[in-house]
């Protein structure tokens, strides 16, 4: 049989009148037009002269022919390599030189900018895609036929090369097999109870492993339906939401919603399922969702190298502060991070993860590769958490965010959700700084509610009567927002940076 996950989704979905996608103009695109396109983009990439294995690297705005390629590069046996629209050609540069694609799609208003990298890099072919529609590559798949048999693959064949965001060195590439995402994608339809009746509100990037990966592939292999957005708007969320059972988002997403005027419980009212990741959702936020439209977020846990892996329940009781329970089929320990040794629960360390979704290590990088995986099969997240009494994995934060505050462990996690339960608080951040007696120390970086006027001692009052005295951050600077990444996740290295001079 065919591992393909293009030929899978092609299987699973034989009524091609089913509507598949909807655009911002309300337009709709059918399953048998999604195949159609996807196929004659396949056919583009094989007169080309593009070979199964070859990669293709795609660095264009969100829109519906993004949708196609991706598609069809999988069925034409390509690996997709998608790249965040916000990176400049010099960052651009590197991928083209790690991966080393056969081909590089970008807007056509950057291809004078990229195509001396792609020379350099030994590319052949440069094409467009523009955020209209158009473009050479489009051109180019127009005049092909829709003909094309779909490229035989094997379940460990790469489908996608996914570089990770690279905070901590050099971004790394995490090879993810045509199984790695059907596996995944799978799971979480058994998981989410998603059905052919559903239509998922999709307004998240697709150069990422939320929007790309889980949105466009569970959908597709449900047979349910988008509603594609360009991007967040909440204006635009509100208008489209009472067609959508499903929304995936950002914690970011939800804040603004929660912001808005028009959100409220009739909004919402005929909604299945909100679903947030990518960053941590505040039980603050997770609360006020709940408070102002009845719906608890259900929260899951998932990375760049493993796809998902944990998810609050369906059915049942969706803690804050918690990413829920191991998918089916994937095994998650919590491990001494230096020997591996799992742990019991309620103790801290190494949050580790086994099954069919953990990719199949880092491109061209096979020290880094063995160093990420236990010899008994296990991936090395580099988050640290814990796994309470009933089996809700905790996560605490990533290792390199761990403070060792005069030789004890301290997580940021852990006071981030004592600082955001404070009356005033809108979030927080808590990073190491450098100090003279302890080594290290914590400091809370705190965003207030507009209008709110609470101060530093209220805060270190307040967490005094929760936590140890050698957790309490030893300084406390408020800021108007704090950086985050596009994929909502707050940048603590540029926290680290800013505030590292703090006690000299």
């Amino acid at each position: 049989m065919n591992a393909n996950l293009y030929a899978l989704i092609e299987n699973r979905n034989t009524d091609h009148e089913r509507p598949f996608l909807i655009d911002a103009a309300g337009s709709t695109i059918s399953y048998g037009e999604l195949f159609t396109c996807a196929r004659r983009y396949a056919s583009a990439f094989a007169a080309a002269g593009l070979a199964p294995g070859d990669r293709v690297a795609v660095q264009t705005d969100k829109t519906v022919e993004s949708v196609f390629l991706h598609w069809g590069a999988l069925a034409a046996g390509c690996v997709y390599l998608p790249l965040n629209t916000a990176y400049t050609p010099a960052e651009v540069d590197y991928f083209l030189r790690d991966a080393e694609p056969a081909m590089l799609i970008c807007r056509p208003e950057v291809r004078q900018h990229l195509e001396p990298h792609a020379t350099a890099a030994g590319i052949k072919h440069v094409h467009t895609l523009g955020a209209d529609e158009t473009g050479s590559i489009v051109d180019l798949a127009s005049q092909q036929p829709a003909g094309f048999d779909t490229i035989e693959r094997r379940p460990d064949d790469l489908a996608a090369l996914l570089y990770t965001s690279g905070t901590t060195g050099r971004s790394k590439g995490a090879m993810l097999t045509h199984g790695n995402l059907s596996s995944n994608a799978l799971s979480l339809i058994e998981t989410w109870r998603i059905t052919d009746a559903d239509r998922l509100l999709h307004a998240l990037p697709i150069y990422h492993t939320h929007g790309l990966l889980v949105g466009l592939g569970t959908v597709a292999l449900s047979g349910a339906s988008l509603i594609y957005l360009p991007k967040f708007d909440p204006d635009q969320v509100l208008r489209r939401l009472p067609q959508a059972t499903m929304m995936m988002g950002v914690p970011t997403f939800y804040s603004r919603l929660l912001a808005h005027p028009a959100f409220d419980r009739d909004t919402t009212a005929h909604m299945r399922v909100f679903i947030s990741g990518s960053a941590p959702l505040s039980s603050q936020v997770h609360k006020d969702f709940q408070d102002r439209t009845g719906h608890a977020i259900l929260e899951r846990y998932g990375m760049t190298e493993t796809g998902m892996n944990t998810s609050n329940p369906y059915d049942g009781e969706r803690r804050p502060g918690t990413v829920g329970f191991p998918l089916p089929d994937v095994d998650v320990i919590v491990a001494d991070p230096e020997t591996g040794r799992p742990l019991p629960n309620g103790e801290p360390g190494s949050i580790e993860v086994r099954g069919p979704n953990v990719s199949a290590g880092y491109w061209r990088a096979p020290e880094k590769t063995k160093e990420s995986f236990r010899d008994n099969g296990f991936f090395i997240t580099g988050d640290l958490g814990h796994i309470d009494a009933d089996g809700y994995v905790s996560i605490a934060g990533r290792d390199k965010d761990l403070i060792i505050s005069g030789g004890l462990n301290v997580y940021p996690a852990e006071i981030e959700m004592a600082i955001d339960a404070i009356d005033g608080v809108a979030e927080s951040a808590v990073i190491a700084a450098p100090h003279p007696d302890f080594g290290e120390v914590g400091v809370a970086v705190v965003v207030c509610q507009g209008g709110c006027a609470v101060k530093e001692p209220d805060i270190v009052n307040q967490l005094s009567q929760h936590l140890a005295r050698f957790k309490l951050p030893k300084a406390i600077r408020f800021v108007d927002e704090l950086p985050r990444n596009t994929m909502g996740k707050v940048q603590k290295n540029e926290l680290r940076e800013r505030y590292k001079s703090t006690f000299g």
